[in-house]
């Protein structure tokens, strides 16, 4: 147990309304119990408590132990949320920290907040992560092959097309929800960029693609594949 960690778990008790926690244990469907604290108040606690924190082990070390040690769901937001500060933002060497998180979480909610945390170390050091990106989309766990997917959220033109395709390439045949819609997600991500390019893409795999990830990848988009 790290100080931090401590501070976080004791506010995130005061905070807790218990009405609240069988809802969202219920929608999340979620095995961990909830405290009964809404997200975005127990992420704001965690960044809050861990203001004037600069020392990235200490966050690693805080993160980790929340995480690990959690007896419920909100504890988890807020270890997320403390590896998405700026001392260990985009480093590389968190990377088992995100990874640990994703195969653990193996629920979208963990999965696709962490994701973000690989767009930051994709920016800052694409060359060493592409390759880890490429294997991760061939990995059996399906939560790790849909970090690969949407890992280039928010990219826009800084996305690099050619890992795109490289990510989605293996999971074209896939029927499992959570690998569609994170396909049809990325490719429509990508649409705000170059709408030209998913339209295209989506025509040449029009065969390979299943009807939710043609309709998410085409949603916002007026021209559509025949």
């Amino acid at each position: 147990m790290t100080a931090l960690s401590d501070s976080i778990r004791l506010a995130l008790r005061e905070a807790a309304d218990p009405a609240i926690a069988p809802g969202q244990q219920a929608y999340m469907k979620s095995q961990m119990p909830f405290l009964g604290v809404k997200v975005p108040v127990a992420r704001r606690t965690a960044r809050q408590l861990a203001r004037g924190t600069s020392d990235a082990g200490d966050l690693r070390a805080s993160a980790l132990d929340l995480w690990r040690g959690a007896t419920h769901r909100e504890e988890r937001y807020a270890a997320s949320e403390l590896m998405s500060l700026r001392p260990v933002r985009g480093r590389l060497d968190m990377m088992d920290v995100h990874e640990e998180m994703i195969r653990t979480g193996a629920w979208w909610d963990h999965v696709d907040e962490v994701s973000h945390r690989l767009a930051e170390t994709l920016d800052a050091h694409a060359e060493a992560l592409s390759p880890v990106l490429l294997s991760w989309a061939r990995d059996d766990d399906r939560w790790i092959r849909r970090a690969s997917i949407i890992a280039q959220l928010g990219r826009r033109e800084r996305t690099d097309v050619e890992l795109l395709v490289g990510v989605i390439a293996p999971n074209l045949a896939d029927g499992e929800f959570f690998i569609r819609k994170a396909i049809g997600w990325a490719l429509r991500e990508y649409a705000k960029t170059d709408p030209d390019w998913v339209i295209a893409f989506v025509a040449a795999h029009q065969g390979e693609l299943s009807a939710l990830t043609r309709r998410e990848a085409l949603k916002h988009l007026a021209a559509t594949p025949g």
